[in-house]
């Protein structure tokens, strides 16, 4: 399901007319009609509007993930943290986490894709998300189960942290060094089974998918 499968399931769940729910949100009953139908996409820049009048919130409109009806919450519960701030979430958009990366198939072929997260990373770049597993690069503050941000580019400067193709197998999340045909993957890791990887590309094909911007730390 999608995000206007989601939007409309819940405005019939609540048993709303059309006509109101666009009056709710400040809009008209034909511009919601033509969200139902497809035929536009402009409810993206009403989505926390929409969570609200719905009863819902922005991360499960945008993913499917967490409960589907936000629980009332009283004054005490609005109350910010001291030093800190709201966060729009109008201003996030859905990438989607790849659990493999092959070289046979499209980066974003169905079977690789294990679910969803939000990031407000834009720029006009084109990014994905990595589920980390294994400890290469532990000492990079990145650890087994941690979701990797990356931008998609085939280029990255030495000694950033990338994602590499390898020949035909899956991708691999290793510091990126190249000096001529020589490419090295260093791991960065407190494990001494690591060792850096270095191959001749005139032997074996590499390819860099993009280059890790970000990670979410999981608990």
């Amino acid at each position: 399901m999608d995000l206007l499968a989601r939007i409309f399931e819940l405005v019939d769940e609540a048993h709303m007319e059309q006509k109101q729910f666009a009056s709710i949100l400040g809009t008209t009953d034909k511009t919601v009609s033509a969200w139902r139908t497809g035929r536009s996409k402009s409810y993206t820049k009403y989505l926390p509007q929409i969570a609200e009048a719905l009863g819902t919130t922005t991360e499960y409109l945008l993913t499917g993930n967490g409960p589907k009806q936000k629980r009332a919450v009283s004054e005490s519960d609005t109350a910010l943290p001291k030093g800190a701030e709201h966060i729009d979430l109008g201003t996030f958009h859905r990438i989607p986490i790849l659990g493999r990366i092959s070289a046979g198939l499209p980066l974003y072929a169905e079977q690789h894709i294990e679910g969803y997260t939000l990031t407000d990373l834009n720029g006009g770049a084109e990014y994905f998300a990595l589920q980390v597993s294994g400890d290469s690069m532990n000492a990079a503050r990145i650890q087994d189960g941690d979701i990797l941000i990356v931008r998609r580019q085939e280029e990255v400067e030495n000694g950033e942290v990338a994602v590499v193709m390898v020949g035909d197998e899956d991708a691999t999340v290793k510091r990126f060094y190249a000096t001529g045909s020589t490419v090295t993957l260093m791991p960065q890791s407190t494990n001494p089974t690591h060792q850096p990887q270095i191959y001749d590309t005139a032997k074996t094909p590499i390819r860099v998918i993009g280059k890790v911007v970000e990670v979410k730390i999981t608990l």
